[in-house]
């Protein structure tokens, strides 16, 4: 994984078949399963994989709860089956996690429970184990600290948890080893037409500023939020500029220490003060709680929280909690932004009621852009857009279904026991690479927050990993859990990165990137 390699090669003149901008979830996706269908593939990420969007997931592997409660069957349906795919296919970085949802009134625990059974049938038989009714005592076993006073019963139900950044280089790997090139920390800063036709794009290498031609029969814009940036560049260029389709919503995320939300079950509130979902899931040794669904217009690489979010869902926790969340609890916050679809005759809409499916759009020029969905449909996504692709004659046809049963780099056989996401991390998010981390120098060397020497040597050396900030927030997650602590670290981290790569990995940049993922750094 030489970065040197990978720009060679990215320099060689060769028409691929198919060159992505944007190394999310669906960007990879969609990159693995046509690399896996035998077409060339180049993929170009003009950050780190997964560090939009696609690490600041509320860490759910479901089929949508709140979808199903808005009438979106179809999405809910999907999502479920992709549920399942997801979960065997990456093991050691996707699991099943059981939800509590508390009743305080005679009348939720059927109401809700009605529902969540009816999300088991959807499942059919990619559910992983069906809603119990939970009586007032056995509610407060699973939830030791919810509130228990005027509490009536709860249900219990199941969906998936994961590490959506670690999934994501683990995408890139698998791709990687079916023939892609994937190169992150290289921006895609234009399109190549000819006579009015897409032909490939234009690449910057942001560590050295080189530039590159990649010529490709078709280019998917999968750049997330940012794909409006990029289908104007194509406008411009054929004569006429659509209307934005994105209209971006923030998710708020806030991390404490697992004693607010002790054991193995995860809290679902359906229904807020205002009408919202809050969640309190048990993740890599801490509790996150959130989430919002605010309308954002502007997109910033490092969304804030506003003021009133971050009330909100500290003001919803202590609703439900014995003891109240406080600021100074607070380990680490963090902003995610949605692409949620516009359709295209509206100017504006409440986000919570915008489309959370997926779409894909073809222009005049064959640019292919894809956006919208989540994290738990991204390989369903990924055959839509490959479909609309021979639909659409930019690539031969070829058979689909080659990802549903194609493990993940790392994946474990299933037999043996796993380590729980929820526990803190350590060495079996590495799945079956454990060992080829435990051989590299500085394995018995502990950095803190469970990091050693060896797994930021494997992040160089084996993961793409550049920067500091590549380690920290996306192959270790300490950013997201403890923030001060990530900060305290970069020095250590930042020393070994220099022995593997040879370059500045921006500690000072990242130093100040944790600052402000601690409470009290002015929100928006």
């Amino acid at each position: 994984m030489q970065r040197q390699d990978l720009l060679a090669a990215l320099g060689r003149s060769q028409t691929y078949d198919i060159a992505i901008i944007g190394g999310g979830a669906t960007g990879l996706g969609v990159a693995l399963d046509a690399a896996a269908r035998g077409f060339s593939v180049v993929l170009l990420e003009s950050h780190d994989f997964a560090s939009g969007t696609s690490s600041r997931a509320t860490k759910l592997v479901h089929g949508g709860v709140r979808y199903l409660a808005q009438g979106n069957v179809a999405l809910v349906r999907e999502a479920l089956h992709e549920r399942k795919v997801l979960l065997r296919n990456a093991p050691h970085l996707a699991q099943p996690l059981a939800f509590v949802m508390p009743s305080y009134k005679i009348w939720e625990t059927p109401f809700y429970g009605a529902g969540l059974k009816l999300y088991d049938a959807l499942a059919g038989a990619a559910g992983l184990a069906p809603t119990r009714f939970l009586g007032r005592q056995a509610t407060l076993e699973a939830l030791p600290t919810v509130q228990p006073a005027g509490l009536k019963g709860g249900v219990e139900y199941w969906d998936g948890q994961f590490d959506d950044a670690r999934l994501a280089v683990a995408l890139a790997r698998t791709a990687a080893s079916r023939g892609a090139l994937l190169v992150n920390h290289c921006a895609a800063t234009g399109l190549l037409h000819e006579q009015g036709r897409v032909v490939g794009l234009v690449g910057q290498d942001r560590e050295s500023g080189q530039c590159f031609e990649v010529r490709a029969r078709c280019v998917v814009n999968a750049a997330g939020v940012w794909v409006d940036r990029i289908r104007q560049q194509d406008g411009q260029a054929v004569g006429r500029t659509d209307r934005p389709i994105v209209a971006p919503s923030q998710g708020v995320h806030v991390v404490v220490d697992r004693e607010f939300l002790p054991g193995r079950h995860a809290l679902m509130v359906p229904k807020t003060a205002d009408g919202r979902v809050l969640f309190g899931v048990p993740w890599l040794g801490k509790v996150i709680l959130g989430t919002t669904d605010t309308p954002r217009t502007d997109l910033p690489r490092e969304p804030r929280p506003f003021r009133e979010e971050l009330g909100f869902i500290l003001g919803e926790a202590g609703r439900y909690l014995v003891r109240a969340p406080q600021e100074k609890d607070i380990r680490s916050i963090w902003v995610g932004l949605r692409p949620l679809v516009k359709p295209q005759d509206e100017d504006g809409a409440a986000t919570k009621s915008l489309s959370r499916e997926h779409t894909v759009l073809v222009s005049r020029s064959g640019l292919v852009t894809v956006t919208g969905g989540k994290w738990t449909t991204y390989r369903a996504m990924a055959e839509d857009v490959l479909e609309r692709c021979f639909q659409d004659r930019l690539l031969p046809r070829a058979a689909a279904g080659v990802t549903t049963d194609l493990p993940l780099v790392g994946a474990k056989p299933a037999a043996g026991a796993t380590v729980p996401i929820s526990d803190a991390p350590g060495l079996h998010l590495y799945g079956s690479e454990a060992a080829a981390v435990r051989a590299l120098p500085g394995a018995d060397r502990v950095l803190g927050g469970g990091l050693t020497e060896a797994m930021v040597r494997f992040a160089a050396r084996q993961e793409y990993a550049r920067t500091v900030e590549d380690v920290l927030a996306r192959r270790s997650r300490l950013l997201f859990l403890d923030a001060r602590l990530a900060g305290q670290l970069a020095p250590a981290v930042a020393a070994v990165l220099r022995e593997e790569t040879g370059t500045d990995p921006h500690a000072a940049e990242f130093a100040a990137l944790a600052a402000s993922y601690l409470p009290g750094t002015s929100p928006a």
